[in-house]
């Protein structure tokens, strides 16, 4: 007992040598939007003791009080190993004085001639009156402006530009804004961006609100979603509202004269917000796009390497061409490649390690080719060239790889193997035995004829036969040319077949309960099956498109309206999974039978 008493004293003798090499931080606490005259607290936290705090002047604020210190310490000793987290808190009161914008300057901590600061602390106030709440900055954000419309509570969608290149990123935040108290939110309906290539960016939870100043008004604020999002066609896109049902805290009853609020009992209740729709103008790339365009918008760099300079006939190199950098890599098109024609390649294995961020997307794209040379001798894969339209010049750029070699070395089987040649052959005369063959000098056995053929009647009966056969073949071949020859006439007629198999895919997602794949086949299933059923470009198929085109063709108003939930659920569990088995049965049993009214239909 004695010695686990002197172990335990020894350790806590030694516990500031391990608080030296820990790095000491300064952070600050404090509201960024107050009201003149209202009193409010200003505090900094360091993680260490033993220093001297100073902090900065306050300038117009007028201090009430202060500095209130706290302490709080916890020790943990894991494994032999022992850590301390000391923290010391200072809190000043103080009072808003005078309307504007200020910064305090950072607080200091001194421990051991080291000084280390804090940020500084920017704090606007506002005036309490009417007239500065309706003047205040109305100019600050066009959505904010136009949704504000004296309700307690709403929401934006605001974009980092309206104006943008065909391929562009767009950042898009939806935010909330309230003055009454919210417990959480229920329901998100975020719009279909349609005319977008969209990507999540990761945001955090809103587990508190930031104090905003809209218009003279403080709202607490807090970032639901940000996206980033690629244009895809040029011309006015229109991005229909965000929709959010926001759970609100009402208070039930009457306040007490005596105690007031404190013994009030609240209820929750649902409300539902949107935003506005926003307009956006999405410009063509300028110039003449080159021929080897790579379909990048931003900015890019290309390396190419072999992984061998040196191989035998029939074994494979890899070509590996990285295209780095910012902007739409997601959709770079894989460089084109330029081999000689003894080498055989292969499609490419397409990796990505991209990042999303508010700034955009950034990382690699690599394209893997395998290479086999089919004949012996040195190979020379010519510069890759690969275009790309950088925004900051508003110019294609033009990138190039440097010329690369490998040598093929004969192989140990080369002669006596066979060598595939994909190319021109080139391979040495070889000898296949003797060239001269004596004449046979006796005359073998030989047998009597019997009955000759051409005299039996069924010779000439299969003449006719097989004369009828080749004009049937070439009946049937030449139908099925005619009818291959209309692409769109093929995409219609299988077009049921197609989307059944994506179906099929669906259904094998929901018996393995993979949710998100489901319901991404799903719309995969319907979209490519209105495609080629309607005869209608991918590019040009939306949902307005669609349901002209399925009016036009005499299908049912209920099913189009039974399509367009299908189609609302199946988005909106992508975002917020959180539907049941049945509900996705339902949604698979009401595709096959929207599929199946339309072939019955449309012919």
């Amino acid at each position: 007992m004695k010695t686990n008493a002197l172990i335990l004293f020894s350790i806590f003798l030694l516990l500031p040598s391990f608080l030296v090499a820990q790095d000491i931080s300064v952070n600050a606490d404090y509201p960024e939007v107050v009201r003149t005259g209202q009193q409010f607290t200003v505090s900094w936290t360091v993680n260490s003791g033993g220093g001297e705090f100073s902090a900065p002047p306050f300038g117009t604020f007028y201090r009430l009080m202060g500095p209130q210190t706290s302490y709080s310490s916890s020790t943990q000793i894991i494994n032999g190993k022992v850590s301390r987290e000391t923290t010391y808190s200072y809190v000043y009161y103080l009072q808003a004085t005078k309307e504007g914008k200020f910064v305090i300057p950072p607080a200091t901590f001194t421990f051991r001639n080291k000084t280390y600061s804090s940020d500084s602390l920017r704090i606007e106030v506002i005036g309490s009156g009417t007239a500065q709440q309706n003047s205040g900055t109305g100019g600050k954000n066009s959505e904010i402006a136009q949704a504000e419309t004296g309700d307690d509570i709403f929401v934006t969608l605001s974009l980092n530009r309206r104006e943008v290149f065909l391929g562009e990123h767009i950042l898009a935040t939806v935010k909330i804004y309230t003055k009454v108290d919210i417990s959480g939110i229920s329901e998100i309906k975020f719009p279909d961006f349609e005319g977008f290539l969209k990507t999540d960016l990761n945001t955090p939870p809103l587990n508190s609100l930031k104090r905003e100043n809209v218009n003279g008004t403080i709202y607490g604020t807090g970032v639901v979603q940000q996206f980033l999002l690629y244009p895809q066609v040029s011309g006015d896109i229109t991005i229909k509202p965000v929709q959010i049902t926001a759970l609100v805290q009402q208070k039930t009853g009457t306040s007490d004269p005596f105690f007031g609020d404190f013994f009030s009992t609240y209820t929750t209740v649902p409300r539902a917000v949107a935003s506005l729709p926003l307009k956006v103008k999405v410009d063509q790339l300028p110039g003449v796009k080159p021929s080897d365009f790579s379909g990048i918008v931003g900015r890019a760099n290309i390396s190419a390497s072999i992984d061998k300079d040196s191989v035998n006939v029939n074994d494979a190199v890899n070509l590996k061409i990285v295209i780095s950098g910012s902007g739409n890599l997601k959709l770079a098109n894989a460089p084109e490649i330029k081999l000689p024609a003894d080498v055989e390649v292969y499609d490419p294995k397409i990796s990505d390690n991209l990042k999303n961020g508010v700034n955009g997307t950034s990382g690699q794209k690599v394209f893997e080719y395998l290479l086999i040379p089919r004949h012996y001798g040195e190979f020379k894969i010519a510069p890759v060239s690969y275009s790309f339209f950088n925004i900051s010049s508003r110019q294609y750029e033009k990138l190039t790889t440097p010329a690369l070699k490998f040598y093929a070395r004969r192989g140990t089987d080369q002669g006596t193997g066979i060598t595939v040649y994909g190319g021109v052959a080139k391979e040495d005369v070889r000898y296949l035995g003797k060239d001269i063959r004596f004449i046979r000098s006796y005359p073998g056995a030989l047998k009597r004829a019997g009955n000759i053929i051409s005299s039996k009647r069924f010779f000439y009966s299969s003449y006719i036969l097989a004369a009828l056969v080749f004009l049937t073949v070439l009946f049937i071949r030449r139908e099925h040319i005619r009818r291959n020859s209309d692409l769109a006439i093929v995409r219609n007629r299988k077009a049921a077949k197609v989307a059944g198999k994506r179906l099929k895919e669906a259904a094998l997602c929901l018996k393995e309960n993979t949710m998100d794949r489901f319901y991404e086949e799903i719309l995969k299933a319907i979209w490519g099956y209105l495609s080629d059923k309607l005869s209608i470009p991918v590019s040009d198929l939306t949902r307005s498109s669609a349901v002209s085109s399925l009016q036009d063709n005499g299908i049912d108003e209920a099913e189009i309206n039974r399509l367009t939930v299908i189609l609302d659920t199946c988005e909106f569990a992508r975002f917020a999974p959180s539907s049941s088995g049945a509900e996705a049965e339902e949604i698979y049993e009401g595709t096959a039978r929207f599929i199946r009214t339309v072939e019955n239909t449309i012919r």
